[in-house]
């Protein structure tokens, strides 16, 4: 036995064994190795195609998704010449919410995978909210309708695919989130099992009761047949097949990413919280044992059940967070590189009274409106491209405000310092903003691949091979940050920011 929120008992280390890290995302899939105590010994990433059918519409090739694992896996394992009997067992962190449906028999997807960002199913959400079932669904999942999640996805694939929905009632097809489909498929067929963490971001999942939901599958017309076995995040998950790797290794926890990065970051006690800055900012807060319902538009989710024991978060998500530098260098084509928005962004005094609202993919906490759009704002003859670049950079830092205050008054606590992860982190001038306008400390991790290193920690702690010494020099401490601007002119900055909100909201 472990304690999670805390520490851990003391456990004999085996230094020649190691844990595989399998960190399937939105863009890439990773593989990384680590000694058991959290140390990065290679990484592998590879990227994948992304698909963009219709405007809104986001979709990925599981099979894809699945090769491209397998390759970097395999890569990793050549490249330290470790053996494949040397890894102890195997972590999954995936995208959350991205949805697969595939036939029980053959192992064949019958449509590509769905996208956490994809919107089709936009208008669907809008029917059900209309016939009144937002406070049921919100008071069994924590979560919002919206077709961010994975529900209303299946609901249009069965809707939409030739015999689909006849096919899931005579039990033919399977539905899981990524690291479902990727259990499935490296156990061979033999496990269809998911963790709470993915079940919970489903909107078919009890969170009070630890269940999928009768009648939520009744409202989205899913038959039940299709979803996947809900063990704990440090379960066993089954084998991985010994013709895939070399040997036959045990995978030992899953957890959703930003759940794997809270648990990577030891965000273990109540009230503490992380930001990640990918494709989009996630900022989850560890609520404890218990779920704290939001008032002020947040989702509320299960960090991680470990060892029958139930641990919960609140979660606000930024639909836009690094893919708004992306789109600097992609679509206004103002920068060559992501690195150079740093400089632009201290080549200027300030933002001259610029704003940049990124909802490219409409707003997410505590806004949720599906249909906003992005701006710029506050542009005068004497606005350039450093000013644009700075007010793009503010407004990542300015969406996770607005998640942070909301957490704040749903949790009832007062936040002064903020662990945060991710590419983004990397650029001094955005993490010293985020600094200047929470009015808190940001600290950022020390292993940069927080996702990652937090599944591997629960394998390692789950069978055994890291003592609470080895635990709590991972808790080396990263680059401080700490605030320095007048609460007069955070007070400025911060009112701006609304008004731009509140301009580009439908």
């Amino acid at each position: 036995m472990w304690y999670f929120h805390g520490g851990i008992i003391k456990i004999n280390t085996v230094e020649e064994k190691y844990i595989l890290s399998i960190d399937q995302g939105t863009t890439s899939s990773r593989a990384i190795i680590f000694s058991p105590s959290g140390k990065i010994i290679s990484k592998k990433q590879e990227e994948y195609t992304q698909f963009y059918p219709q405007k809104g519409w986001v979709e990925h090739d599981a099979n894809e998704i699945f090769d491209t694992q397998l390759k970097v896996m395999r890569s990793v394992l050549k490249e330290t010449g470790i053996s494949p009997e040397q890894i102890a067992g195997i972590g999954i962190t995936n995208q959350r919410e991205t949805t697969v449906v595939w036939d029980k028999t053959t192992g064949e997807p019958i449509h590509k995978a769905i996208v956490w960002q994809d919107k089709r199913t936009a208008e669907f959400c809008k029917r059900l909210i209309n016939e009144d079932y937002e406070s049921l669904i919100r008071q069994k999942t924590g979560l919002p309708i919206d077709s961010y999640f994975s529900a209303t996805k299946i609901w249009w694939i069965l809707d939409n695919v030739p015999n689909a929905l006849e096919r899931a009632k005579n039990g033919e097809l399977l539905f899981g989130t990524i690291d479902t489909w990727l259990i499935w498929k490296l156990t061979d067929g033999q496990v269809h099992a998911t963790d709470p963490s993915n079940a919970s971001r489903t909107l078919l999942f009890n969170i009070n009761t630890s269940e999928w939901d009768n009648t939520l599958l009744d409202i989205f017309g899913i038959p039940g047949d299709m979803l996947p076995e809900v063990k704990d995040s440090n379960d066993h998950f089954g084998y991985i097949g010994k013709e895939l790797l070399g040997a036959n290794i045990p995978i030992e926890a899953v957890l959703g990413d930003q759940q794997a990065a809270l648990f990577g970051q030891q965000c273990w006690q109540k009230g503490t919280a992380k930001n990640t800055y990918g494709t989009g900012c996630f900022l989850l807060m560890n609520t404890g044992s218990n779920p704290v319902l939001s008032e002020n538009g947040l989702i509320t989710t299960i960090a991680w059940r470990i060892d029958g024991q139930m641990t919960y978060a609140l979660e606000g998500s930024v639909f836009i967070g690094g893919a708004a530098i992306q789109w600097l260098r992609d679509g206004l084509q103002v920068i060559n590189d992501a690195s150079e928005t740093e400089a632009l962004a201290k080549s200027v005094e300030d933002s001259n009274g610029v704003y940049v609202v990124p909802a490219f993919t409409g707003l997410g906490a505590p806004y949720w409106d599906m249909e906003a759009k992005g701006a710029i704002l506050g542009l005068t003859r004497d606005t350039t491209k450093a000013h644009i670049v700075r007010a793009t950079l503010e407004g990542i830092a300015f969406q996770s405000k607005d998640l942070l205050d909301a957490m704040e008054q749903d949790a009832q606590v007062n936040l002064r310092r903020l662990k945060v992860d991710g590419g983004a982190t990397a650029n001094a001038y955005l993490m010293q903003f985020q600094a200047n306008i929470l009015s808190a400390e940001v600290e950022v991790a020390a292993v940069s691949e927080s996702t990652a290193l937090g599944v591997a920690l629960l394998a390692s702690i789950s069978l055994g091979l890291i003592t609470d010494k080895e635990l709590i020099a991972r808790l080396s401490k990263g680059t401080k940050y700490t605030h320095k601007m007048p609460p007069e002119e955070v007070k400025k900055r911060c009112e701006g920011w609304k008004e731009a909100v509140r301009r580009v909201l439908s």
